[in-house]
């Protein structure tokens, strides 16, 4: 049995199977681009919900495993060399669950690392700019009266949306025909631009044709509809 109890984060959010990875998330666009790599990779795992009604994420537990205080962030029992692993950050956490498994990242160096650059695209770029138009179209940010800040965002993510259009074009996924940690980095964050934030006429999302195809070919996956849902709101 495996002993996670030097983990602070264990006594807020006891593990009924110390044996499986740990996941501490939320269903939000960071949040699901874990879920759903742990279930494309059938990695077992245990869920654990991250209430941002209830602050959890600013507990004391929470810091311990993420000191900056966001979802999702995993503890590994069977980490490397057998020792349990703490990890946050998104973009960490894919990269190492698909070196883990063996799964959806190429072993060829050269597309691998092509792979993680689309990674880092998503983090420092789709992430914060689509979650700043979120916040000027659908939250406080509407009310304001001047919307330079709002159009500022807009036209990022149009422009960020380009280069996935072209990029796209003719292929099936980021890395042509392989499915990858890229698509599954991007796919909530687009998903959401245009459902949750109701953000689609803003940013003319119907003339990127590659990718709404890329979208509607993600979601139609099993794994991605699953990790979508997952940890379920209370």
């Amino acid at each position: 049995m495996s002993d996670l109890s030097a983990f602070p984060i264990t006594k807020r959010w006891p593990a009924k199977h110390p044996e499986l990875l740990q996941l501490y998330s939320l269903p939000t666009p960071n949040g699901v681009k874990v879920s759903i790599m742990l279930e494309e990779i059938g990695l077992p795992y245990e869920v654990h919900l991250v209430d941002f009604g209830k602050d959890d994420q600013k507990t004391a537990e929470f810091l311990s495993l993420n000191p900056n205080g966001k979802i999702p962030a995993i503890l590994d029992p069977n980490g490397p060399g057998g020792r349990p692993l703490a990890l946050f950050e998104s973009g960490a956490i894919l990269q190492y669950l698909a070196e883990k498994t063996g799964k959806l990242l190429s072993q060829d160096a050269a597309r691998r690392y092509q792979t993680i650059q689309w990674v880092h695209f998503q983090m420092g770029g789709i992430g914060p700019m689509f979650g700043q138009v979120g916040f000027f179209h659908k939250f406080d940010g509407k009310d304001f009266e001047d919307k330079r800040p709002r159009d500022r965002y807009v036209a990022e993510a149009k422009r960020l949306l380009g280069v996935m259009e072209t990029h796209l074009s003719g292929r099936q996924w980021f890395m042509d025909d392989d499915y990858t940690i890229a698509d599954i980095s991007m796919l909530g964050w687009v998903r959401n631009l245009i459902g949750f934030y109701g953000a689609g006429d803003l940013v003319e999302f119907t003339q990127f044709k590659s990718v709404g195809a890329w979208l509607e070919r993600g979601l139609a996956r099993p794994a991605v509809q699953r990790g979508l849902k997952i940890p379920q709101r209370l």
